[in-house]
């Protein structure tokens, strides 16, 4: 008998090409010393960093929710625990975000998750025919359609991001 060998990629590229959603993978060189993780992808790309999101989880009283918003902004928390019909939301921990997206701080990616959550992308992402999120690693962005990104991800668009 033949074992079958997981599919190569992270959990968020194995779940994109397991749905069928078209996609690019961007890889990078990650430099460990950086500060800004998106806004480095932005740079290593060649990317609009208004077309970079980053990806942010946070603890409301409704439970975790992931909020994905542009690297030159912030994430609004009231702006979120509102779209997410709670009544106040802070940043989860990160061993706890760690722990429940599967991924390492500075690539959690919104796609492919170890653990669903609720998710609200701002909405910006809807101004770009393409957005780039985490690829679920350092050093690795996926580029796809904002509508996709909610369809794989069961989110929602709402305005929950402020100027940095």
């Amino acid at each position: 008998m033949t074992r079958q060998r997981p599919a190569p990629g992270t959990p968020a590229t194995v779940a994109l090409t397991a749905s069928g959603i078209a996609f690019d993978l961007h890889a990078y060189e990650h430099d460990p010393n950086v500060a800004s993780f998106g806004l480095e992808a932005a740079s290593a790309l060649g990317v609009e960093p208004e077309r970079v999101f980053k990806t942010l989880l946070t603890d409301t009283d409704a439970g975790l929710v992931v909020g994905v918003v542009p690297v030159t902004g912030m994430l609004d928390l009231k702006a979120l625990a509102a779209a997410a019909g709670a009544k106040r939301a802070a940043m989860a921990d990160p061993a706890l975000a760690e722990r429940r997206t599967g991924y390492v701080v500075g690539g959690i990616s919104p796609i492919g998750q170890k653990t669903a959550h609720p998710t609200i992308v701002d909405e910006t992402a809807q101004l770009f025919d393409t957005v780039y999120v985490s690829g679920g690693k350092r050093g690795l962005d996926v580029e796809l359609a904002p509508d996709d990104l909610l369809r794989i991800t069961g989110g929602v668009f709402a305005a929950i991001a402020r100027d940095a």
